[in-house]
């Protein structure tokens, strides 16, 4: 992705907190020389992460070795040019943006269970105090066709990259001006990049 040195993040440490904060992803690979697109949860491991796919999804008959791309945006929201304390300009788009990518190896049926049970476990645990859902709850005939249906991945990055376009290059009042505004808009993606925006200042 485009990265202009203000906004480029290459800390593995945070893009992976990013990822396991916003879970949901695109997968891209080229397919017959076309570019198919993908959308699955995640489990973000050391070197990468883990994912599913139905069966009939085109990326499902990847073979191992294939490359994918992965992208993920964790919040982004629309910045007026109003709210600029000192600087008179136009229009634009503040953003957290993860891009991944590297090798796939396809997951056994013992490594594809253990991902349905993990992905399962991290989005319970954001439910409490409600008990968390588990897979023993489905009859074991029922687990076995459920799991037929999809394919699982482990993708391996030797590409991942971050770009915070959080107002790095503008003044500490216009700063100031963006979180503001976007504090009193109210909706949960204005108050997910004012609060990334606090964080990069401090």
């Amino acid at each position: 992705m485009y990265r202009p040195r203000a906004f480029a993040i290459d800390d593995a440490g945070v893009l992976r907190d990013v990822l396991r904060r916003r879970v949901f992803a695109t997968l891209a690979a080229a397919i017959e020389g076309r570019v198919a697109f993908a959308y699955a949860p995640l489990v973000v491991d050391e070197a990468g992460v883990r994912f599913h796919l139905a069966r009939a999804n085109p990326l499902a008959a990847l073979a191992g070795g294939a490359r994918v791309s992965l992208s993920a945006i964790a919040a982004d929201a629309y910045v007026s040019p109003d709210w600029y304390r000192t600087t008179v300009t136009v229009p634009t788009w503040n953003y957290i943006a993860v891009e991944g990518e590297g090798p796939v190896r396809r997951l056994s049926a013992e490594e594809l269970r253990a991902l349905v049970v993990e992905v399962s476990a991290q989005e319970e645990a954001k439910l409490a105090p409600k008990p968390q859902w588990k897979l023993d709850k489905v009859p074991e005939a029922r687990v076995d066709a459920l799991l037929g249906g999809i394919v699982g991945f482990s993708m391996a990055f030797d590409r991942f990259e971050g770009k915070f376009k959080l107002s790095q290059d503008k003044s500490p009042e216009d700063i100031a001006g963006v979180i503001e505004a976007l504090e009193a808009r109210g909706d949960a993606a204005s108050l997910a990049v004012a609060e990334a925006m606090g964080k990069i200042r401090q």
